[in-house]
């Protein structure tokens, strides 16, 4: 046993000597030994692409800094270009086994088991940092990147693997790099952003972006793929499918409205995840996709699970209330204009003080602003906010919302107790929350304890044992499988099922009879 190994003392070790069944966390996050993977930016394609991996990099810490960062301004600079406060002191450091563990790959599959798991999905710090590149040159960096991880980690591969960081500023791309990623390299898990920005083309023609570069830093939208998109991502959708393959994010909302202090982390950085996530789960809903693509399967990480269970209660909510039956309590054409007049007579004398009004005149002045602001009433498809994702009862909304989504929540996130609280949640369904540790970031400052900790909601009455497998076995099994049936063929994970499977009993035969006498 190595002298770093902290097995003997792991409170998650511990822990899971006791359980019958494997341990699948969602969510490690790994840093890149930046000259070993420059080296290799390099030899793929040239200085020029550790370059742009560079700027990329700036761009992605330093958002409206104009060409400093956060602490090179003055607190009038920051006030002045509103820079936003992005995170600091984001690592473990005081816990140098673990600062070197997220660093080696050799060592990080040595302690998963002081970590308490049998397999790892994993997320290196630099998946998407092609996010920031230029155009000619964010699928040649991109590639570059999965293809770095993927020979990094093969060795591994039996109780690891990466992500591929899969870009969807364009679907054509998305699906080069996706084929690439899986059918050459061999990885299994993507990793996409929640959304892309994207400019406002009435402004972007009137102010081009070479010639009003501010104006085209600020005049943008985001572009979450599902809902209102200039582009048509169904290809990807079902490239993802054929292929087998898992969907991962950790979309934020970091210099949204309401997140864009440009002097605190914290209130940048709380709820934010759980908000990005939303915004890119409800436009895949309502544009149709989970309907169109119900194989498909797509895990929200980091912003825990009590969002999911919020957004389906919700869901069911509206539905009941503004389905096609329902909307007609607010049609304006459903107001009996003569009952209103007729009612007014005899009680509205007070206010009308004498003014005399036709039927339908009275009827607008009540309906006000709310009927007066349309120069027509909604027809057709707009009409149903609930249509392109084809709900016509609640039953769907569970089909398409909770089957779909998987929701990453850490091992000290409590609010896991509403996600499977299924006298609360419509139709009696429990959210699918999946174990997803985050250690690599500052919020796990020890690796040996996330499972320990996450038990500790079971010792406190807040889920039950039932639940924790699910969150630790079941949920992260059926997610990956449910994609691709074979994505645990050759790990740790076959061969822990293999072990836990009861031996068959062994039947005798029945004992022949034997005729005594004739």
């Amino acid at each position: 046993m190595s002298k770093y190994s902290r097995l003997s003392t792991s409170p998650s070790a511990a822990l899971k000597a006791k359980l019958d069944y494997p341990v699948i966390d969602t969510d490690i996050h790994t840093n890149d030994f930046t000259p070993d993977f420059e080296d290799y930016i390099a030899n793929y394609g040239g200085s020029k692409l550790v370059d742009e991996l560079r700027k990329a990099e700036f761009g992605r810490l330093n958002p409206k800094s104009e060409g400093k960062d956060w602490y090179q301004q003055t607190p009038e600079e920051r006030q002045y270009h509103r820079t936003l406060r992005s995170p600091w002191w984001a690592r473990v450091t005081k816990n140098t086994l673990d600062l070197a563990t997220y660093t080696l790959p050799s060592l990080l599959a040595e302690r998963l088991a002081e970590q308490g798991s049998d397999y790892s999905v994993l997320f290196p710090n630099n998946v998407l940092a092609a996010a920031g590149a230029s155009n000619e040159n964010r699928q040649a960096l991109q590639r570059a990147i999965n293809h770095y991880h993927a020979d990094l980690y093969r060795k591994y591969s039996d109780r690891l693997t990466p992500v591929a960081g899969i870009l969807l500023n364009d679907p054509k791309e998305a699906i080069e790099e996706l084929e690439f990623a899986v059918n050459t390299l061999g990885l299994k898990v993507i990793n996409i952003p929640g959304g892309v920005k994207r400019p406002i083309k009435a402004i972007a023609d009137k102010y081009p972006a070479d010639k009003y570069p501010e104006i085209a830093r600020y005049a943008s939208y985001i572009d979450f793929y599902g809902i209102d998109s200039e582009y048509d991502y169904d290809p990807f959708w079902a490239k993802v499918v054929e292929l087998g393959v898992p969907i991962a994010t950790h979309y934020g909302s970091q210099g949204w409205t309401g997140r864009s202090s440009i002097s605190n982390y914290m209130n940048n950085h709380i709820g934010h995840f759980a908000d990005g996530s939303e915004a890119f789960a409800k436009a895949l809903f309502f544009g149709g996709v989970t309907k169109r693509f119900p194989q498909l399967r797509v895990a929200l990480l980091e912003g825990g699970a009590d969002w999911g269970a919020h957004v389906y209660i919700h869901l069911v909510d509206r539905f009941l209330k503004r389905n096609l039956e329902g909307l007609k309590n607010y049609d304006p054409t459903e107001a009996n204009a003569d009952e209103l007049l007729d009612i007014f007579e005899k009680y509205g004398q007070e206010l009308t003080k004498g003014r005399s009004f036709t039927k339908e005149e009275l009827l607008q002045t009540v309906l006000g602003s709310s009927f007066l602001r349309h120069s027509r009433s909604p027809i057709g498809d707009e009409l149903e906010d609930f249509g392109k994702a084809g709900i016509e009862k609640i039953e769907d909304i569970r089909d398409q919302w909770v089957d779909n989504f998987y929701f990453g929540s850490e091992s000290d996130d409590r609010t896991i107790a509403t996600a499977f609280n299924d006298k609360a949640n419509p139709l009696g369904v429990k959210i699918n929350a999946i174990y997803s540790s985050d250690v690599g970031h500052w919020d796990v400052p020890d690796l040996t304890q996330p499972l320990a900790e996450s038990w500790s909601l079971v010792e406190e009455g807040v889920i039950t044992e039932a639940d924790f497998k699910a969150y630790v076995f079941s949920n992260p099994y059926k997610f990956y499988t449910q994609a691709n049936a074979n994505f645990f063929k050759g790990t740790q994970i076959e061969a822990k099922l293999n072990k836990y499977q009861p031996a068959p009993v062994a039947v005798k035969p029945a004992a022949q009879k034997v005729a005594v006498g004739v």
